[in-house]
């Protein structure tokens, strides 16, 4: 087998170094000639995982027609705001019969379709059954260090599923399967709002008590509106629901949840991304997932306060007090 990983940031190497350390040929594509140089020369990518050696199997293009030529597994690692773009261009060097698997989590600004949705715009009807779509509590820098991690790949096709299921696991990777795409994917968009909800409430210095309610309530959110859109509410009680909004409130390797405590102590968005230096999914989708929650007509206050904290400014005390002084009601 050969597999190509669309996407050469901290996911998409640690995806493609899960394959090499089992033997099978891996191809990251990027676009940024540093990184796929010192990818090919090295076998490390200095710029989002320093210090990890990758396996002698793992290699780099920013040739996208090269990346894919005989790939017999197409892994997206994209950013979710770039899916769209990268699925046009690659689509003309996919083949029916491949599976493909997306690793982005976040909704579409513009149309407020899930990854799956875009893809099944874009791509033709014959590739919708090899989509898959992989979810769950697992941070790029644990992944590619081999410490254990348990995620979730979710597809229509059972088939489909148990065969990339086959390819990632090892000692360390383990994958479930689901046929809940919808309930995997909301899952793993809204977590990155609610972490920031989280961040904010650690730098504000709200204490664990705080954090454990905007957790349990965040969670009731991502459950309605993964619910609304025909999800399996069990779903959001697994990997890709629980235990990704854990791990993604909890940790400081959560980029999200930096972003959250940054606007806590008083720091400027702007600032706080610049010494990122990556993506934090949650301040794009905090838009995308509002506009969702208000066309679908599901009350999200934590999304909704997220929103206006990074979109419009809002204060963040002032935030914190509007949630808590809220009407009261029944928890169920």
């Amino acid at each position: 087998m050969r597999a190509t990983v669309l996407g050469a940031g901290s996911w998409g190497t640690a995806l493609a170094s899960v394959l090499g350390a089992k033997g099978i040929p891996a191809t990251l594509w990027g676009r940024d000639p540093a990184v796929v140089g010192a990818i090919t020369r090295d076998h490390e990518n200095p710029r989002y995982l320093p210090g990890v050696k990758l396996p002698p199997t793992v290699g780099a293009t920013a040739d996208l027609a090269r990346a894919l030529e005989g790939a017999e597994l197409v892994v997206l690692a994209v950013p979710s705001h770039a899916i769209r773009q990268v699925a046009i261009e690659a689509k003309r060097h996919l083949h029916a019969g491949v599976p493909i698997v997306s690793a982005a989590k976040g909704i579409e600004g513009e149309t407020h379709m899930t990854m799956s949705e875009v893809l099944e715009d874009v791509l033709p009807v014959p590739m919708h059954p090899y989509l898959c779509f992989l979810g769950g509590p697992s941070f790029a820098k644990e992944v590619v260090r081999s410490l254990p991690t348990a995620v979730t790949i979710a597809g229509r096709w059972e088939r489909i599923t148990r065969s990339v299921q086959g390819t990632f696991h090892t000692q360390t990777f383990r994958p479930y399967t689901s046929l809940d795409i919808t309930g995997c994917e909301i899952g793993g968009c809204v977590k990155n709002v609610i972490a920031i909800a989280a961040g904010l409430s650690d730098g504000l210095g709200f204490g664990a008590n705080a954090r454990a309610a905007l957790v349990t309530r965040g969670l009731t959110e991502i459950t309605r509106l993964a619910v609304r859109k025909g999800a399996n509410p069990l779903t959001l009680s697994g990997l890709a629901g629980l235990g990704d909004l854990v791990l993604t409130c909890s940790s400081d390797l959560s980029r999200n949840r930096r972003v959250g405590f940054g606007l806590g102590q008083g720091r400027k968005l702007d600032e706080i991304q610049k010494d990122l230096g990556q993506v934090a999914e949650g301040v794009l989708n905090a838009r995308s997932v509002h506009e969702l929650s208000q066309k679908v007509k599901v009350e999200m206050p934590i999304a909704q306060m997220v929103f206006r904290l990074v979109h419009e400014g809002y204060p963040p005390k002032q935030a914190a007090a509007d949630l808590m002084m809220r009407e009261i009601k029944s928890e169920i």
